[in-house]
């Protein structure tokens, strides 16, 4: 293989997605309108023994290259606030005083109702309409008023709603002040005022609370195009009365939250962090290089002392000896790289020994507590965006630590290292179905790489793809890459690499089909997998243990899935049954031992989630 053809592929194995972004669904392609050329809106086949039909390869004068763009990140818009409709609040015929029906003393004065259609309230549409609904039925009596006083019911859902921060939400985004009563102004009519719209204020309160806990508080579609989930639909009509009839509002609101076994162990870990009060001290490790096995420094010390401070208390227990006896010798010795190789293991890093910048942040504790605590609240957001109960048998990759975890019987079965996409071409955070596995794929070139990549070289060389071995068909029809005419539109080319050991996909794809084409892979490029940090492709999931994760997904062996490769054929093979797979993206999640990691956020996707959340909480917050 010449080296000119090693280049090329080791560059094209960096592709994988965005082909559902630049295939459009006209013939005016945006190759086109770039060009501003209509009159060639379809690829031209051309003889090139035909000297008459050379001319049309020629450039148009100062056409530039067109370009295929990836997704955006927004300014984020709110769920837009409106003004509850309380014109049937009050009953038209009854303009009594109404009283709450768990009332049990025989004082039947209490707060004149018709002075809820008099409350301003605002709230998002889902909020509102239950509000309208509950209170528009004037046979519902009021929830957090009884005769003319805030009852305990009140007083327990304003406790519970002032501790929302314990599971990732905003206190200030619920919070209610009790009516202020004036000893100088007995008029019955102010103090009812005021009690109809606390009553109203505080109802708006647990149920915007008991949307966001159960679906989040932001609409992740609206951070970016990268983002991807159906969100999720609350029921929240039943919340009012289910809330007035408990015998404890705080468990009924506390049971609305998800309970799953990550976000539990997120949940703790956030009490334990804001129980820690400040930042802590950091340890430093300076380390100028690579310390390798053998080598001295003066920072091993520190390092040991980094490992007692944050490695699990299996670690340490395995390790107990060792740090009793260490006394601070420069020497890197086996004893030493022996605590740091399972340190380095239980943080998903490559467990060689050698301590780098990244294996350095993470034993010094990498985030301060402040920046943990912001992650964990991001990641109990996100958390909400997935199924409460993740499944007994699912594939999950967190692009943050590279990696990608087979559970089966509701236990991790399976881990290995993964490239995903480059902060240029990023992994969309979606979730899906697994469902076919093909072995020795053909590799369809997307329509953004055969545009922003692959054009400049076809325009300079129209061989090119003949050379790589590509096949190259127009309208589905076969031909040769020097007989398309590369200036006018791609739109009806389509590009694919055959199987071979050169093929961009390696030996085997993991399908889950989806309109970001992206899916798991085999790579032939195998170095990329000893770097800690693997945002390297273009948007597809590469696996560092392919025949592992097939032999999972399809409930086979290694042995079968190596014979399925060595056949030579093309094949797609459906698993059993179909397996969700959550393409997530956390920067702070548990561990199968339990422990919570924290991850660099290389996509600073945690940024615009944290903006979203501010710019939530002010829309909530102003006046009306």
């Amino acid at each position: 293989m010449t080296s000119f053809f090693k280049g090329a592929v080791s560059a094209l194995a960096l592709s994988c997605g965005f082909a559902a972004l630049a295939a459009p669904a006209h013939a005016y392609t945006l190759m086109d309108m770039i060009r501003g050329d209509r009159q060639r809106t379809q690829s031209t086949i051309i003889d090139p023994s035909n000297p008459a039909q050379m001319p049309t390869m020629q450039p148009p004068v100062n056409a530039p290259l067109p370009k295929v763009t990836a997704p955006t990140y927004y300014t984020y818009k709110p769920d837009p606030m409106r003004l509850v409709n309380t014109a049937k609040f009050a009953d038209p015929v009854v303009t009594g005083a109404v009283v709450d029906a768990s009332a049990t003393s025989g004082d039947q004065s209490g707060v004149q109702r018709r002075y809820l259609a008099d409350a301003k309230v605002r709230a998002d549409a889902n909020v509102a309409k239950s509000l309208e609904t509950y209170y528009g039925d004037t046979k519902n009596p009021l929830v957090w008023v009884t005769g003319t006083e805030v009852n305990d019911r009140a007083k327990a859902a304003m406790g519970f709603l002032a501790n929302a921060g314990t599971v990732g939400l905003d206190p200030a985004d619920y919070a209610v002040n009790l009516p202020a009563a004036d000893p100088a102004n007995p008029d019955p009519t102010v103090r009812d005022h005021a009690l109809t719209q606390f009553e109203l204020e505080l109802s708006s309160k647990v149920l915007a609370y008991v949307q966001d806990t159960v679906r989040g508080r932001i609409d992740p579609n609206k951070l970016s195009g990268y983002h991807d989930f159906k969100r999720k639909v609350v029921n929240l009509d039943p919340v009012l009365k289910l809330a007035r009839m408990s015998p404890d509002v705080g468990a009924y609101l506390a049971s609305r939250s998800p309970d799953g076994r990550e976000f539990d162990i997120l949940k703790k870990e956030l009490a334990k962090l804001k129980a820690e009060g400040g930042d802590q001290e950091q340890i430093t490790i300076s380390l100028s290089g690579l310390l390798r096995p053998g080598d001295s420094s003066p920072e091993v010390a520190n390092i040991v002392k980094a490992v007692g401070k944050h490695g699990s208390e299996a670690l340490k227990t395995q390790h107990a000896a060792m740090l009793a006896a260490y006394t601070g010798a420069p020497e890197y010795s086996p004893d030493v790289v022996s605590l740091v190789e399972d340190f380095q293991k239980e943080h998903g890093l490559k467990p060689d020994g050698v301590i780098g910048q990244a294996t350095v942040r993470v034993m010094t504790g990498g985030d301060s507590n402040t920046a943990k605590i912001n992650k964990l609240v991001v990641a109990m957001e996100q958390a909400r965006w997935l199924p409460e109960d993740l499944g007994p048998r699912y594939v999950m990759i967190n692009q943050p630590a590279f990696m990608v975890y087979y559970h089966n019987d509701n236990k991790e079965q399976l881990s290995m290292r993964v490239v995903v996409g480059q902060p240029s071409h990023q992994t969309f955070f979606f979730e899906d179905q697994i469902q076919t596995v093909e072995f020795n794929p053909f590799w369809g070139v997307p329509q953004s790489i055969i545009i922003n990549e692959m054009l400049p070289k076809l325009r300079a060389d129209p061989n090119y793809l003949d050379r790589m071995g590509y096949e190259v068909a127009v309208n589905g029809r076969a031909v040769p890459s020097s007989s398309v005419d590369w200036y006018g539109s791609t739109s009806n080319v389509s590009v694919r690499q055959p199987p071979s050991g050169d093929n961009a996909l390696g030996e085997l794809k993991i399908l889950f089909p989806n309109v970001h084409a992206i899916y798991m892979h085999d790579t032939p490029q195998r170095s990329f997998f000893k770097r800690d940090m693997r945002a390297l492709s273009h948007g597809c999931v590469r696996l560092a243990d392919p025949r592992a994760m097939a032999a999972a997904v399809l409930n086979t062996t290694v042995d079968d899935v190596a014979k399925q490769i060595a056949g030579g054929q093309n094949k797609a093979v459906s698993v059993p049954q179909r397996i969700p797979i959550y393409i997530a993206y956390f920067t702070a999640w548990p561990n199968k031992d339990g422990n919570v990691e924290y991850f660099n956020d290389v996509y600073d996707r945690d940024t615009y989630t944290m903006k979203a959340f501010d710019i939530t909480s002010k829309a909530r917050g102003a006046q009306i």
